[in-house]
């Protein structure tokens, strides 16, 4: 079940592809990936079992910087971000913030708001 203003897609694809695909859209739209965090890879090395989980932090400098500064809190949730996942069963999902959450989060208007809704994009294009 998703929380408030999160929206998880489900994958006919292994957790790798889905994360290739993820990637190369977020580079055709000319977003920076800032960091692919891999969870499962912290859990192993500290010991402990988890579900493959990669974090892909994204963004472009130029858009979400005039965006921070007009809404300081907005640096809590941006760069933005697309998670990959894979739970016990096998099942692979992305998962993202809606732009319309994080608008009415950060008191954000349209315009500014639309900065935000290319993951929404990117997710769909990731788990076809």
């Amino acid at each position: 079940m998703d929380g408030v203003g999160i929206v998880t897609l489900s994958c006919n694809s292994d957790i790798e592809q889905v994360l290739r695909r993820a990637v190369a859209e977020i580079e055709a739209r000319d977003f920076e990936i800032s960091a692919v965090i891999d969870h499962n890879g912290d859990a192993e090395d500290a010991g402990l079992d988890m579900p493959d989980s990669k974090l892909v932090v994204f963004g472009h400098v130029r858009r979400r910087t005039p965006l921070m500064v007009a809404h300081p809190t907005l640096a809590l949730d941006l760069p933005m971000k697309l998670l990959v996942w894979k739970q016990e069963d096998g099942a692979v999902f992305v998962s993202f913030n809606t732009a319309e959450f994080l608008a009415a989060r950060h008191t954000l208007n349209d315009s500014e708001a639309d900065v935000l809704r290319a993951v929404a994009d990117i997710a769909a294009a990731a788990a076809s």
